[in-house]
């Protein structure tokens, strides 16, 4: 049977293609796959691959991961270039037991004009904004500004931030700033805000790797002493800084911000330290910006004095308000509770001491004589046991006898807190509220590591009452602005029933109301989700703590709102008292003859004292108290502050107002009294009549 061949078929044929070719007749393109398939085919071997293997330098891997630094976007990175030059500038200030001065200064290097100008209103959007307002201000709007389009638009810009601190010796600033994981704080045991030497330097591979421009140091460590200007490069292979410029300065001044040379006469510097990156970002005010992270760097750090000036012209300053630097903590040992097994094994190698007695002594801390050899006993051991002859096994057993030992918790003088005083302070001075109180709570441990929970609440005031309350996050007085439901505090706030304390929370939410909740974690070594600092881990014991010191204030504000709350009533009831006088009076008047006048202030009389209560004030006790003149503080708790803010006194005249015979001239300020009905108008023409009799 014949085949009948297709359409295809023959086009194929007619142009040849259907026919045989022969294998010197084939295309290149054949040849050139067939060569590419057997390359593929071709797997590696222990030796090919070996050959290609060598090591990472730290600052390559987070040069390809800067996010774990927290520069994954552009307004991120302005942000945590701003907050790792100012946490280094206020540590090295504290050290040294000098009060800080920062000057922060930004400038847009691809933008317009550094005059803010007016902005038109936006039309009114039901989406949320990114650039929600800050702490400051929500509840000081007078202070927001908008960024004009020339700044908004820019996308390089220039940070310098300089201290008055006791400045860094010539060899050591090529190594602070071109070299990451380099830094003194990383092993010892204190309270600090930087902890693993990275912070700086990052910012400046940022700006590098961004702009290619090089990270530019002034420093100056004494009156004396000649100041040394550097311009760095991080090399990025070698984790090593390349000098491109190193000189003495022979002129440094206040006003020489950033330093150029040449720069205007003025005040000379005596010691400190400035930097300038200059980086790709993008800047913005309102929530996790550098307004923000100023602002409540200000509330944790009273006693820091900081100049602050916007790309867009915009200045302010955030003066101290604490005269006092804080007390310098001291550096403790590990804890035996808080060493694990790897760890215990490289410290029994490294150690100078010959015996275990001594090394568990002398290498911890809180373990005596006695509990060094109550240890030893339990492990199997001798106190005169050679460290270098403990093996694994036995290093295994005196680790679990270590745990199985009660030893005293660790020293806690590593830690400063910023104390109860000192928040108050802060947020007095930047936060208008009317009721203020805080707590520091006792140290407590975690994995062996001491911290400290410190809480502060502001309530009412020209806190936006339909919002959700704020919570503002520190771990070692440093603001942490980024991740807030990954953070155990966070987490915290929202497990505290609000409702037991006169607030309304939504379930799985945070309160509602006009409430800031201002909570700092101290230790020697905060446990953050990473590298970028932006949340602290959720322990059991750090989550306990801060609950419990939330209670402790929430309890307070309790008592005052519904002594608040008492008191309007109270007003209300003498409001009412006070409306029907003048017909009372006048219903006497006409069944006797009585004296009107001298009867209705009598009456009067009568309805102050049966609602005295409207004009005390009382303590978390209950007990009534009596403001101390000018301060406004309560006495009996020097943890509590009232401030008769504005909106209070609005809230007062509407229910503590004592009404007065109404005219003509003097028309009455209540907002119930607004719209007046009927007989009120006729109870004004009694009181007339009653004040002419």
């Amino acid at each position: 049977m014949a085949k009948i061949a297709t359409s295809d078929q023959l086009e194929f044929e007619t142009q040849g293609i259907g026919k045989p070719m022969k294998a010197s007749e084939a295309p290149a393109s054949n040849k050139t796959s067939s060569k590419s398939t057997a390359a593929r085919d071709q797997r590696e071997t222990a030796e090919s691959m070996a050959s290609k293997q060598k090591e990472i330098a730290v600052s390559e891997f987070f040069a390809k991961n800067r996010h774990l630094l927290g520069f994954d976007n552009p307004r991120k990175a302005l942000l945590t270039t701003v907050k790792e030059a100012v946490d280094n500038a206020l540590d090295a200030c504290e050290e040294a037991g000098i009060l800080p001065e920062i000057w922060v200064k930004i400038e847009a290097l691809n933008g317009g004009s550094k005059t803010p100008s007016a902005l038109p209103p936006e039309k009114p959007s039901k989406k949320k904004k990114d650039n929600q307002p800050s702490l400051i201000e929500a509840t000081n709007p007078e202070l927001a500004q908008p960024v004009a389009p020339s700044i908004a638009n820019a996308t390089r810009f220039r940070v310098t931030v300089r201290d008055n601190g006791p400045g860094i010796v010539r060899a050591q600033i090529p190594n602070v700033f071109g070299r990451l994981l380099y830094g003194s704080k990383f092993h010892r045991l204190r309270m600090s805000r930087g902890q693993q030497g990275i912070g700086i330097s990052a910012a400046g591979m940022y700006g590098l790797l961004t702009t290619g421009q090089s990270v530019q140091i002034v420093s100056r460590t004494g009156k004396k002493k000649p100041a040394h200007r550097f311009e760095l490069q991080i090399d990025t292979l070698k984790n090593r800084a390349e000098i491109i410029v190193d000189q003495e300065v022979s002129s440094w001044t206040l006003e020489n911000l950033p330093y150029v040379e040449g720069g205007p006469e003025g005040q000379e510097m005596e010691r400190g330290t400035e930097v300038t990156i200059t980086l790709e970002a993008k800047f913005q005010r309102g929530r996790a910006s550098v307004d923000e992270y100023l602002e409540q760097t200000a509330i944790a750090n009273p006693h820091a004095f900081i100049h602050w000036i916007a790309p867009d012209g915009v200045t302010r300053d955030f003066p101290r308000e604490v005269l006092e630097v804080p007390p310098s903590p001291q550096a403790i040992k590990p804890h035996p509770y808080g060493v694990e097994l790897g760890v215990l094994i490289r410290m029994l190698k490294e150690t100078d001491h010959k015996h275990l007695g001594a090394f568990l002594q002398e290498e911890f801390s809180r373990v005596s004589s006695k509990v060094a050899k109550e240890i030893c006993e339990k492990a199997g051991l001798s106190t005169n046991t050679w460290c270098t002859q403990v093996a694994r096994e036995e290093a295994d057993r005196l680790h679990a006898a270590i745990q199985d030992t009660k030893i005293i918790a660790p020293p806690t003088d590593c830690l400063v807190p910023i104390g109860p005083q000192q928040i108050l302070k802060g947020l007095l001075k930047e936060i208008k509220a009317e009721f203020y109180t805080a707590e520091t709570r006792e140290p407590a441990v975690y994995r062996g590591n001491p911290f400290q929970i410190e809480v502060g609440i502001a309530y009412g005031g020209n806190l936006p009452v339909e919002d959700q309350a704020r919570v503002i996050r520190f771990a070692n007085r440093v603001p942490l602005l980024y991740q807030p439901s990954a953070c155990c505090i966070t987490k915290s706030v929202i497990d505290t029933n609000w409702r037991n304390y006169g607030l309304s929370q939504p379930r799985s939410g945070q309160p509602e109301g006009p409430l800031i909740i201002f909570v700092h974690m101290a230790s020697v070594w905060v446990p953050f989700t990473s590298e970028s600092k932006e949340a602290i881990a959720d322990y059991d014991e750090i989550r306990k703590e801060i609950k419990l010191a939330i209670q402790e204030c929430g309890r307070k504000l309790n008592t005052y709102i519904r002594r608040r709350q008492r008191i309007a009533r109270e007003g209300q009831r003498r409001h009412i008292f006070e409306k029907y006088i003048g017909e009372v009076v006048m219903a006497c008047d006409k069944m006797a003859t009585i004296d009107a006048k001298k009867l209705y202030a009598q009456l009067q009389e009568v309805a102050k004292m049966r609602t005295a209560t409207a004009d005390v004030q009382f303590d978390e006790d209950g007990n009534p108290i009596r403001p101390t003149p000018g301060a406004g503080r309560l006495e009996g708790d020097d943890n509590v502050v009232v401030i008769e803010s504005a909106v209070s006194d609005a809230a007062e005249a509407a229910t503590e107002e004592v009404l007065e015979p109404e005219t003509d001239e003097a028309k009455p300020t209540r907002k119930n009294a607004k719209a007046k009905s009927k007989g009120s108008k006729s109870q004004n023409d009694l009181f007339a009549d009653t004040e002419a009799a």
